[in-house]
């Protein structure tokens, strides 16, 4: 850490500690649900799911070359595979709304165009497989589902109306090639690599495998039964495939990438998991701001608690997986179903920091157009959802 940012630490910390009125049973309350809100989090949620997600998100970042990836953006690609690449990336490449932008600069002016370009700057940070585990584990599959669908749709969507609305201006830019390096060569075959993430993806599902209802019967009884018995049949074969398939050199970077994200991811996570409870509370505990205020924004499934969700999401900086536990909170203080996804959709693609950097790598005109274009889809997408959901 940066001294500056240490010192900016130090001076937070003791204005907390001088000015925060401690003695208030208001104040005293929502300190408590900030720490009763981190200890679920890291009995329910963290080694069953954060951690074999860290380990998939290491495995991809290492095993799956971004080069090509990103080769598929290049002036010839076809659009079809481009679209298609560009809606999916962000899966392999896991980053959040600021990280993604280097990326981004790079490909556009290196002769991407405009639509698989932005297609891919969405994708980035909205199709991080980190927060659609998180989101589904915390906040339902339906969620986690909505997520992942909306966020592949929208950068396809997005893509094509950028392409569409700027067609003239793509067409005369200079369309030079993507120079970007081969992959290297591992011995391996795709199924081989195929079947190593499809393990650590099973394993995550198993090991976070929910306790079904008491009055439910048959398949998902006997199998919360034999959970940890068919884990721990999984990691066996997942060390075989390690031994057999991985040489040491691989195996170690795998476990540094794993070790990466977990020290970026861990401290953020913690942080916003802490201010969340401070502020919103868990589901039906009440903290600093109140429920009704919740309610009176984005309760229910008006246009206007769409939009609101929408824009103020895209304003806002996220850093990646903090928007699971502030969304947790405000769900549980009143916010509709419709604004969560609203706000999920917009926000971890989109920041106001975010904006600048977009405005100086493609002009102020089309930056304005790709956030109104992704601001008006999740506010569409939020109402769809309040409607089917309910």
């Amino acid at each position: 850490m940066k001294e500056r940012w240490k010192l900016l630490l130090i001076i937070l910390i003791f204005c907390a500690a001088y000015y925060v009125p401690w003695a208030s049973p208001v104040i005293r309350r929502s300190g408590l649900e900030a720490f009763m809100m981190l200890q679920e989090y890291a009995r329910e949620h963290v080694l069953t799911c954060l951690i074999p997600a860290f380990f998939i998100a290491g495995g991809i970042a290492v095993f799956v070359s971004q080069a090509s990836v990103l080769k598929y953006f290049g002036a010839t690609a076809k659009k079809i595979l481009s679209y298609s690449v560009a809606s999916v990336s962000g899966t392999v490449l896991a980053v959040c709304s600021c990280t993604v932008l280097p990326l981004f600069a790079g490909i556009y002016t290196r002769g991407a165009g405009i639509g698989p370009a932005t297609a891919f700057l969405y994708s980035g940070p909205a199709i991080n497989v980190l927060a659609i585990v998180l989101t589904a584990r915390i906040l339902g599959w339906q969620l986690g589902l909505a997520r992942a669908i909306g966020a592949i749709l929208f950068a396809v969507i997005t893509g094509l109306l950028m392409a569409f609305i700027f067609r003239k201006d793509d067409a005369e830019r200079a369309k030079g090639e993507l120079f970007l390096p081969e992959d290297d060569g591992t011995g391996r075959t795709l199924a081989q690599d195929g079947l190593f993430m499809l393990t650590m993806v099973l394993i995550l599902i198993f090991a976070a495998f929910a306790k079904p209802a008491p009055e439910s019967t048959g398949l998902w009884p006997a199998i919360f039964a034999a959970k940890w018995y068919i884990t721990a049949g999984l990691l066996v074969i997942l060390g075989f495939m390690l031994k057999a398939w991985f040489i040491k050199e691989e195996r170690v970077t795998w476990v540094q990438s794993t070790w990466g994200f977990m020290k970026q991811i861990f401290p953020l996570l913690g942080a916003g998991v802490l201010v969340a409870g401070f502020m919103l509370g868990r589901p039906g505990h009440a903290a600093l701001i109140p429920d009704q205020y919740i309610e009176g924004l984005v309760g229910g499934n008006s246009l206007w608690a769409n939009l609101f969700a929408s824009a103020s999401g895209a304003l806002m900086y996220f850093a990646t997986l903090t928007e699971v536990p502030i969304l947790q909170g405000l769900i549980g203080a009143g916010m509709g179903k419709g604004p969560a996804l609203s706000l999920l959709l917009a926000g971890p693609a989109l920041s106001l920091p975010n904006m600048l950097v977009i405005g100086g790598v493609m002009g102020a005109k089309k930056t304005a157009v790709f956030c109104t274009i992704i601001v008006i889809l999740s506010t569409i997408a939020g109402m769809i959802y309040g409607m089917i959901v309910g």
